[in-house]
């Protein structure tokens, strides 16, 4: 039987965020969609997420859903059959990127909520795409539609960041790295470094996309998404 795919989006990130990789992943298998906003911590939106998860699934995330796919990979590893993450950064929030955030913080809740986005994922994070500003616009409308208590509350998530390390040394299934080859925010050096942390993980670069591959280049992330996904297990 196909395990179900559990998805996990990004940063203020709804289910149009993967939307490309669900139609095309759903014609094979379950897709379960969990939006990572329960809690200011990455710790307690897994926790939250548990109760909601079935006997056995992969584990799809972007960003932030990509750290809380760890951390229930973390609570859950005889549950999870495989984990893939796009431009998702194992590592603590840096001092510096976690201050950074402050003003935009401010900003948020002076009711600027898009400027605030803009500084979040800038242009320059993405590939210089002739839809590029089309994705930029599905980013503000999501933000929009999520709102001010989400932002606030993932914004103190990312900067409480655990360091993932040691989990990711113990993980003991298929593992899939996606980045975005002009990706500024976590650069693919930073993946790379990820994926040869678990005995069995891998990285795909995505030419042509920056931090939102999956909305940037869709057929190519859902291609990868597709042949991982369907492919062999490894024994623990």
């Amino acid at each position: 039987m196909t395990d179900p795919l559990v998805v996990l989006p990004g940063f203020m990130a709804d289910a149009r965020g993967f939307l490309p990789q669900i139609v095309h992943l759903g014609v094979d298998r379950p897709v379960i969609l969990r939006l990572p906003t329960g809690g200011e911590s990455v710790e307690h939106i897994a926790q939250g997420l548990l109760p909601h998860l079935p006997p056995r699934f992969a584990l799809l995330g972007h960003g932030l859903g990509g750290d809380v796919a760890i951390d229930i990979l973390r609570r859950l590893p005889d549950r999870v059959s495989r984990i893939a993450l796009v431009s998702t950064d194992p590592l603590p929030e840096p001092p510096n990127v976690a201050a950074a955030r402050e003003p935009r913080l401010v900003a948020a809740r002076a009711g600027r909520l898009a400027e605030a986005m803009r500084g979040e994922v800038p242009e320059t994070a993405l590939a210089a795409t002739e839809w590029r500003i089309e994705v930029l616009a599905l980013v503000q409308d999501m933000a929009a539609g999520l709102g001010l208590d989400t932002y606030l509350r993932q914004t103190r998530a990312m900067q409480r960041r655990p360091d993932q390390q040691r989990t990711l040394r113990n993980v003991r299934v298929p593992a899939l790295m996606i980045a975005g080859a002009a990706d500024t925010l976590v650069p693919p050096r930073r993946q790379d470094f990820m994926a040869g942390l678990m005995p069995f993980g891998r990285l795909v670069v995505i030419e042509g996309a920056g931090h939102l591959p999956q909305l940037e280049q869709p057929e190519a992330v859902s291609a990868a998404l597709r042949d991982f996904l369907a492919g062999p297990l490894f024994l623990r």
